[in-house]
């Protein structure tokens, strides 16, 4: 008997580390036909669905094969999705219109909208509190919605242009301050900021996830760094080098891989091996452009947003390159 237990445990042992040692790749293309800019994309809660801000609308698509299942219309410069899965309701930021509206997840229908702070952007479920959450740019704010009622509870000041907001279950969220290089931590049971800690020499932070099991914050940097942050103590443990362009980073709880999507066309993938011990393992040639990510933590397949763009105008250096339309792509990343 123990020989069988000794025979398992190395067929599991070996099979995982076959699987950690697989390379990472750009595997699937899913080609959107809609018009317009986009942001951030999220993989649905369990139900198989990848949600794609682009434009003046969300693109649901499956996301094993990429086809489309839906649209949410009407989501004017929208950024992000959110999910209240108890509820089975969606919910985006809608940058334009200062708004949030409220769609179910079964049918895809809208069923209201709820006003926000001035251009809302990151939007987050909170677990501890039960609420919607909104990090608004231009106001400086959070906005606290209930997400049954479609009410606004509360809004929160912060120290400078929020970008993204991440929760430890257990009543603190930690949000990051862009244009200060901060993590502001606030206690969701008073709705106030307690605690802003200096992430510098990190600069401009923008993605953050958060590991919960070890408390530790994860912030992509404009400075080409990944900031690692103790989400108790607010110390900064230690700075990883990514790619330029950061604009979003993802966590996978159960392979403790974290990633860093970078604008100028590569994903930066590092592995907790150990307490504060961190591997790289991979950067991968994605696409100019794909800058936001997400992780589905079902299937471990990694989403990135692009397009194709013009060839870039040599008179003008500083000057983003203009998307060709009918060229918006997600890429899907995997092992």
């Amino acid at each position: 008997m123990k020989k069988l237990f000794l025979l398992m445990a190395l067929t599991v042992t070996l099979a995982s580390q076959s699987y950690s040692q697989k390379e990472f790749s750009v595997i699937k293309t899913f080609h959107i036909a809609s018009t317009g800019g986009w942001d951030y994309l999220a993989a649905g809660p369990g139900n198989n669905r990848l949600y794609v801000s682009h434009g003046n609308q969300v693109n649901i698509l499956n996301a094993t094969t990429g086809d489309s299942i839906g649209v949410i219309e009407n989501t004017t410069g929208v950024h992000g999705i959110a999910f209240d899965k108890e509820h089975g309701k969606g919910f985006t930021s809608n940058g334009r219109t200062n708004n949030v509206t409220v769609f179910d997840l079964i049918t895809n229908k809208v069923i209201t909208q709820i006003p926000a702070g001035q251009n809302p952007d990151a939007i987050m479920y909170e677990p501890f509190s039960k609420t919607i959450i909104t990090c608004n740019g231009r106001s400086k704010n959070l906005t606290v919605i209930d997400p049954v009622k479609y009410k606004v509870i509360d809004s929160i000041a912060v120290s400078g242009k929020p970008e993204t907001a991440v929760s430890n279950d257990m009543g603190k969220i930690y949000v990051n301050i862009e244009d200060k290089s901060e993590i502001q931590e606030i206690d969701m049971k008073t709705l106030k900021v307690v605690n802003t800690w200096s992430i510098k020499p990190a600069e401009e932070p923008t993605g953050l996830v958060i590991d919960k099991k070890a408390n530790r914050l994860f912030a992509g940097c404009g400075n080409k760094l990944l900031a690692v942050v103790d989400a108790s103590s607010g110390k900064l443990i230690q700075t990883l080098p990514i790619g330029d362009g950061c604009d979003g980073v993802g966590f996978d709880p159960a392979t403790k891989n974290i990633f860093a999507s970078n604008g100028e066309g590569t994903l930066s993938i590092y592995h907790a091996a150990a307490p504060d011990k961190y591997k790289p393992v991979a950067t991968v040639v994605t696409k100019r452009g794909a800058r936001t990510v997400t992780v589905d933590p079902l299937t471990h397949l990694v989403y990135l947003s692009t397009a194709d763009f013009e060839a870039a105008d040599p008179n003008q250096p500083k000057q983003r390159p203009k998307m060709i339309p009918g060229t918006f792509q997600v890429l899907v990343v995997g092992q």
